[in-house]
C-alpha cells in the first residue's frame, strides 16, 4: 500500500490531470452536464430547492453535504441580502454559507435609469459644460471668423453645418424647421429694391402686420373692460400679440439680411461676405445667445452700459432700454422678477435722505433697502427723474462701481439654477422607469442633453428616444448612425433596454460580482494586517467599485494595472506572478473549450476570475440574463468546486490521510485565526496530528484550544505555499505512524532503532521530511 504522501504527491504533482480525470469520471460528468443544462431553467429558491439533483450538486460543491437536509435553513441563506452585514448569512461564523450565497442571485440586478457613478459622472459633466461655455463660445467664434472669410456663396455657407449654425444661433432661428430657399432669398436680397425678395416676401408681411396690429390696438381701446366685452377682448389681444410675432421675425430677417453682402445671384467674392463691423455684430449676438452668461457676454454688456450711459439724459430714458435695466438688476443684486423698470425709476429718483419716511426707499426697500440705497446712489437723477445743469447720470466713479457689482454678480443666477437643476435631477432620476419618462420629464430631459453639449431645442425627441433604446454593442444600432459621439456618450450614460424600459446597469462586472470581489479583496490584505491595513484596502475597494463601473471592454480593464492587480489579490494571486501576456490569453479563452489556455491553468481561480467579468466574444461589455438565478462565475465555480471535493472524496475512499492533506493544501490560505481551524474540523485534525495533539484537547475551553494553536503554528505560514507543503510531508509521514497497524514499528521509527515494518514510500517520505525540515 502506497503512504499518504506519496498517494497525495500522485494527485497534487499535476493536479491539472488529476481534476480532468476526475471531471471525465461518468458519474462526475453526468451531475455536471446536468447542472450546467438546467440551472438556468430555475428561476426561484423553491424551485432550486425542489430540484433535489441540482440543489444536492450545488451542497456538495460548496462542502456543505452534510445541511443538504436543511431546506429552511438554506432558504434562508439563499433568500439574505449579501450586501447587508446584518442579514442572516453575514451574520453566521461559518464563511460556507455566504460563499454558497455570493453563487447565486435570487434577487436579480436592480433595474435603475442611472447607477451612482452614471449619476456623478452626469453632474460632473454638466457642471463642466457650464463652466466651459465660455470656451465653447470663444472656439466657434474662432472657427467662424477664419471661415467666414473663405466663403464665396449663400449655398456654400449653408452647406457648412457649423457655420450655419452659428449663423442661425446668432440671428435666433429654429435650425430644424429653417427653409433653405428662406434664407437664400433674405441673404440675396437687395434691401433697397422694392422688387426683391426680402421686400416682397417680409417687408410687405411687416407692414401688414404693423397695420393689423395697430387696427386691433385701435379697437382694443375703445371697449370697456366688462363681461360683454370680455371674448371681443381676448381675441384682440391674442390678434396683436399674432401680429407682434410676426414683425418680430421679420426684424429677425431683416437683422440677417443686413449682416451679409452676397450677390443677387447668391455669389460673393472671398472675404466681403462681412465687413469687420458685421463680423464683430454677429460674433456678440452669438455670444449673447447663450443662456448662460459668460464673461465675454458679460463684458460686452458692461461695453454696452457704459456706451449708453452717457448720452441718457432722464430717468425715462434709462429704463427704456431693456438691457440696461437687466444689466442694473444684477449689478445691484435686485435681479428679482418683481424688481422691473418702473421699480428702477422711482429707486434712482427717490429723495435719498434716510430721514424721509415718506421717500420711495424709505417706504418700499424693505428687506431690499441696502440695495436700494446703494442703487440711489450710483445716479445724479432728480426726482423728476431729469438732470441738474452741468451733471451726468453717473461720474466714472460710480459708473466704475456699477460695473464692480456687475462682474461680481453676473454668474450667480446661472449658479443658482445650476445648483437648483443638479438637485432636481437628482431627486427625480430615481422615478424614471422608461424612456418615455425621460422625455416626458423637461427638467431632467433638458437636464441630461445639455450635459452633453446637446442643445434640447435642436433635436427631436424622437431621435432621442432611438438613441436611448439603441445597442451600443452593436455598429449598426441607431445611436452609431448620427455618427455624433455625444449620442453615444449620453446612451451610456442611462441603462434603458430596447423595449425603451431601465433595465440592469450593463457593467464589467455586475454590482453583486463586484461585491464579492471587493469583499475578497479586503480579506486578503488585511487577514493578519493592522487596523490601518484594512482601511486601506477598503479605500481600494471603493476605488475598484468605482472604476469597474467605467470600464467598456477587455482591452480597457487589462491596461489598467491598478484593477488587474486587485483582481488577482483578491483571488490569492501575486501579481508578480503573471504578466500581462498571461491575463490577455485567459480572457480571451473560451471557458467552454476544454483545450483553451484558462482551463489548462490548474488553478482554477482564473477561470473564476474571467466567469466574474461580462464580456462576450468580441471583449465588449455585454449585459447579462437578469433572468439567470445562478452568474457565470457562479456556474464555474460549482462545476469546479464540485470536481474538487469529488477528487478529494475518491482519495478519502483508499486512504482518509490523502483526503485530509488536498484539502488542508485547499483551505489554509483561508485561514485567518485559530477560530478558523477549530471551526472546521477536518483542518483541526490536520492540526492534532501535526502536533501530536491526544483527542481530548477539543473537550477544553475554546478560547484555551484557540490560544494553544497560536503557541504551537504561526498562521501566517499558511500563507506560504512552501511551508504548507512541508507541513503537508510532516502530516503525511505522521499520520502514517498514527495509523500502523503495528506500534512497535512507529516507535522504532521514532526512536531510529530500525526500518521493520516499514514501506519504501514511508521511507521516502521521511527522507523528504528531514530534507526540507519541519
Amino acid at each position: 500500500m502506497l503512504s499518504t504522501y506519496t498517494s497525495y504527491n500522485l494527485i497534487a504533482r499535476d493536479m491539472l490531470t488529476s481534476l480532468d480525470r476526475t471531471a471525465s469520471e461518468t458519474t462526475t460528468a453526468r451531475e455536471a452536464a446536468y447542472y450546467k443544462e438546467n440551472i438556468g431553467k430555475v428561476s426561484t429558491v423553491d424551485e432550486f430547492l425542489d430540484d433535489y439533483r441540482l440543489y444536492s450538486y450545488a451542497m456538495k460543491a460548496h462542502g456543505l453535504e452534510e445541511m443538504t437536509y436543511a431546506k429552511a435553513f438554506m432558504r434562508k441563506v439563499l433568500d439574505s441580502d449579501i450586501s447587508d452585514a446584518n442579514s442572516f448569512v453575514n451574520m453566521l461564523t461559518d464563511t460556507r454559507y455566504r460563499d454558497f450565497a455570493t453563487a447565486f442571485s435570487f434577487t436579480g440586478a436592480t433595474a435603475v435609469a442611472q447607477t451612482e457613478v452614471q449619476l456623478d459622472e452626469i453632474i460632473g459633466l454638466y457642471s463642466a459644460t457650464a463652466a466651459n461655455a465660455g470656451d465653447v463660445i470663444k472656439e466657434e467664434t474662432r472657427y467662424y471668423n477664419i471661415v467666414i472669410d473663405t466663403v464665396t456663396s449663400v449655398d456654400k455657407l449653408l452647406n457648412n453645418e457649423r457655420l450655419r449654425n452659428y449663423v442661425f444661433t446668432s440671428f435666433g432661428i429654429d435650425p430644424a424647421n429653417y427653409s433653405r430657399a428662406a434664407i437664400k432669398g433674405v441673404l440675396s436680397s437687395d434691401r433697397n429694391d422694392p422688387a426683391s425678395y426680402f421686400n416682397t416676401e417680409f417687408e410687405a408681411k411687416a407692414t401688414a402686420a404693423a397695420a393689423a396690429r395697430q387696427a386691433a390696438s385701435d379697437e382694443l381701446a375703445g371697449l370697456e373692460s366688462n363681461p360683454a366685452n370680455q371674448p371681443r377682448i381676448t381675441q384682440l389681444k391674442a390678434e396683436i400679440n399674432r401680429q407682434i410675432a410676426i414683425i418680430s421675425n421679420v426684424d429677425k430677417y431683416r437683422a440677417l439680411a443686413d449682416a451679409f453682402n452676397f450677390n443677387t445671384d447668391g455669389t460673393a467674392t472671398a472675404g466681403t461676405v462681412q465687413d469687420a463691423d458685421q463680423k464683430k455684430g454677429t460674433n456678440e449676438l452669438y455670444t449673447l445667445s447663450n443662456p448662460r452668461i459668460t464673461t465675454a457676454a458679460a463684458l460686452m454688456n458692461q461695453e454696452y452700459f457704459e456706451s449708453r450711459i452717457g448720452s441718457i439724459t432722464t430717468a425715462n430714458e434709462l429704463i427704456a432700454d431693456p438691457r440696461i435695466v437687466a444689466y442694473l438688476k444684477v449689478a445691484f443684486d435686485l435681479d428679482k422678477v418683481s424688481v422691473g423698470s418702473l421699480t428702477l425709476r422711482n429707486i434712482i429718483t427717490s429723495d435719498a435722505d434716510p430721514n424721509n419716511a415718506t421717500s420711495y426707499i424709505n417706504m418700499f426697500g424693505g428687506a431690499d433697502k441696502e440695495q436700494y440705497v446703494a442703487l440711489r446712489a450710483a445716479f445724479n437723477f432728480q426726482e423728476d427723474g431729469t438732470l441738474a445743469a452741468g451733471d451726468t447720470p453717473q461720474t466714472a466713479a460710480q459708473t466704475a462701481t456699477t460695473a464692480r457689482g456687475y462682474m461680481v454678480r453676473y454668474n450667480d443666477k446661472d449658479d443658482e439654477a445650476d445648483e437648483t437643476a443638479i438637485k432636481r435631477f437628482k431627486g427625480q432620476i430615481g422615478a424614471v422607469k422608461t424612456v418615455k419618462d425621460f422625455i416626458g420629464e423637461a427638467t431632467i430631459y433638458d437636464f441630461a442633453l445639455k450635459a452633453f453639449g446637446i442643445d434640447p431645442t435642436k433635436v427631436s425627441a424622437l431621435t432621442i428616444k432611438n438613441v436611448l433604446k439603441s445597442d451600443l454593442n452593436d455598429p449598426k444600432s441607431y445611436v452609431y448612425q448620427l455618427d455624433d459621439e455625444r449620442y453615444v456618450e449620453l446612451a451610456k450614460a442611462f441603462n434603458f433596454g430596447s423595449d425603451g424600459n431601465i433595465t440592469q446597469p450593463k457593467l464589467a462586472q455586475s454590482e453583486s460580482e463586484i461585491l464579492v470581489m471587493s469583499r475578497g479583496y479586503v480579506v486578503e490584505k488585511s487577514r493578519f494586517g493592522t487596523e490601518d491595513d484594512r482601511k486601506l484596502a477598503e479605500e481600494e475597494a471603493k476605488y475598484y467599485s468605482v472604476q469597474m463601473q467605467k470600464i467598456d471592454s477587455v482591452k480597457e480593464f487589462l491596461s489598467d494595472a491598478r484593477l488587474v492587480a486587485f483582481v488577482l489579490e483578491a483571488n490569492s494571486i501575486d501579481p508578480a506572478s503573471v504578466d500581462a501576456e498571461f491575463m490577455a490569453k485567459i480572457f480571451t479563452s473560451d471557458l467552454d473549450d476544454p483545450k483553451s489556455f484558462v482551463n489548462q491553468q490548474a488553478d482554477r481561480s482564473y477561470r473564476k476570475i474571467v466567469a466574474s467579468f461580462n464580456f462576450n466574444a468580441e471583449g465588449l461589455v455585454e449585459r447579462p440574463d437578469d433572468a439567470q438565478i445562478q452568474s457565470r462565475r457562479g456556474i464555474y465555480e460549482t462545476l469546479d468546486s464540485y470536481v474538487r471535493q469529488m477528487l478529494e472524496e475518491e482519495a478519502g475512499n483508499d486512504n482518509a490521510g490523502v483526503r485530509l492533506a488536498l484539502y488542508f493544501e485547499r483551505k489554509a490560505d483561508t485561514i485567518s485565526s485559530a477560530y478558523d481551524l477549530l471551526a472546521d474540523d477536518a483542518l483541526f485534525e490536520v492540526f492534532k496530528v501535526l502536533f501530536q495533539l491526544p483527542d481530548e484537547i477539543g473537550g477544553a475551553d475554546i478560547d484555551a484550544q484557540a490560544d494553544m494553536i497560536n503557541r504551537y503554528l504561526e498562521l501566517k505560514d499558511l500563507q506560504d505555499p512552501e511551508k504548507v507543503a512541508k507541513m503537508i510531508v510532516k502530516f503525511s509521514v505522521l499520520y502514517d505512524l498514527d495509523n500502523q497497524s503495528t506500534p512497535d514499528a512507529a516507535l522504532s521509527v521514532l526512536t531510529g532503532s530500525g526500518n521493520a515494518g516499514i514501506s519504501a514510500d514511508l521511507m521516502m517520505s521521511l527522507a523528504q521530511l528531514r530534507t526540507g525540515g519541519s
